[in-house]
């Protein structure tokens, strides 16, 4: 077995791990993150997907801030609950990933030799806004990382990644799991409150 097929082993598994931990809003789901993030660096540099490459840099960053706002991004200085954005703000976001999509995939597409230049366009503009609003703790995290997920199989399905498209088949069932797990707890925080 390459060198570079066994990281990417390692990669699925704290992958798997990290995501599972988001799902319960654990934590811990930003050390393994990061362990799974720096890994894929390397792995997608070596396939390149400039796009995800540059996007697992941005994630390094991401999971110490996403640590650190879990822990003290609360009103008073304290854990962070779930929420949601509202219907302007979901608007814009929305702008701002097609915009995106077509900016970076039109730089990759002329400037590099990246494969599926817009797809992974797509996979990294998405994933950036779904990765701050996981940070952020927001509901819609998920149904971007749903989105993100189907459209990442096909890219890494493609490309050959094989154990990294399987990855992304469970990241797709978990996503949905956190969906419905974070709207359970964000319902129950709201029905305390009310208490």
């Amino acid at each position: 077995m390459e060198f570079l097929s066994v990281i990417e082993y390692i990669a699925v598994v704290f992958g798997i791990v990290a995501v599972y931990l988001n799902v319960r809003q654990n934590i811990w789901c930003w050390l393994t993150g990061l362990l799974q993030v720096a890994l894929y660096v390397i792995i997608f540099y070596q396939a390149k997907l400039y796009s995800d490459f540059l996007l697992h840099i941005f994630y390094v960053f991401m999971q110490l801030y996403g640590w650190y706002h879990w822990l003290y991004g609360g009103a008073k200085k304290d854990a962070l609950p779930v929420t949601v954005l509202n219907s302007r703000h979901r608007l814009v976001w929305a702008l701002l990933i097609v915009i995106g999509t077509w900016l970076w995939g039109w730089f990759m597409a002329a400037r590099t030799d990246a494969a599926l230049p817009y797809w992974d366009a797509f996979t990294t503009v998405a994933s950036v806004v779904a990765m701050w609003f996981m940070a952020r703790k927001y509901l819609e995290s998920w149904i971007l990382w749903i989105i993100v997920d189907v459209v990442a199989v096909g890219v890494y399905y493609v490309k050959d990644l094989l154990p990294t498209t399987g990855l992304y088949i469970v990241f797709l069932g978990l996503a949905a799991a956190g969906f419905i797990e974070w709207k359970r707890s964000m319902l129950a925080q709201q029905k305390e409150a009310v208490l």
